[in-house]
């Protein structure tokens, strides 16, 4: 598994179309039994090379009920975003879309390394997409049942957010606490042998 850890963070395939340069930020170890596939790296995530060290991680180690030396224990908890590298801003502000290059090539050769995985966490439009195609995220989200016992769909957990949380409280009233107890769950499941 290292090895292909190593190849993936080497990867610069995109380089000519980063802006910061290709810099693939992933975590991950063939005992984690949670995968959280996300959208990108953000700025503060590239200059640091930590998976979701920013106010977006934050907001999601609480959505999860995990204290940070737990989320970054990669023998329990993969990291794997759709794009690996910061994919540069949108005209208007927000990021750009993770490059469309880095998931069909990297997920299928990653995935398949971590058999232990019990759930995965589908978090943001992007991530969303690339699991199911496009389409919107709130009735995705809102269909979260469905998806169980293996996956889960989330939002993502940008300061953005805050106003669809108000709009669709089922999300802290329901998803919210059914997530914590499925991660608590997978997390605290013996590891077989």
């Amino acid at each position: 598994i290292s090895k292909e850890i190593a190849a993936a963070r080497a990867c610069v395939l995109c380089a000519d179309r980063l802006p910061l340069g290709p810099r693939p930020i992933l975590s991950m170890s063939a005992t984690a039994r949670l995968l959280i596939i996300g959208q990108a790296p953000g700025t503060k995530v590239h200059a640091t090379g930590i998976p979701w060290n920013d106010p977006s991680g934050l907001r999601l180690r609480e959505w999860l009920g995990l204290a940070p030396e737990i989320f970054y224990d990669e023998s329990r908890v993969a990291l794997l975003p759709v794009g690996m590298c910061y994919p540069g801003r949108l005209p208007g502000g927000g990021d750009a879309p993770p490059r469309p290059e880095c998931a069909p090539l990297w997920h299928p050769r990653l995935l398949p390394l971590m058999p232990m995985v019990g759930l995965t966490l589908l978090v943001g439009s992007y991530a969303l997409a690339d699991a199911f195609g496009p389409g919107p995220m709130t009735p995705r989200v809102a269909n979260w049942r469905a998806l169980l016992p293996g996956r889960l769909p989330l939002p993502h957990p940008s300061w953005r957010t805050l106003a669809w949380e108000r709009k669709n409280p089922w999300f802290r009233d329901e998803l919210i606490p059914e997530l914590r107890a499925r991660v608590a769950a997978v997390l605290t499941r013996p590891v077989s042998t």
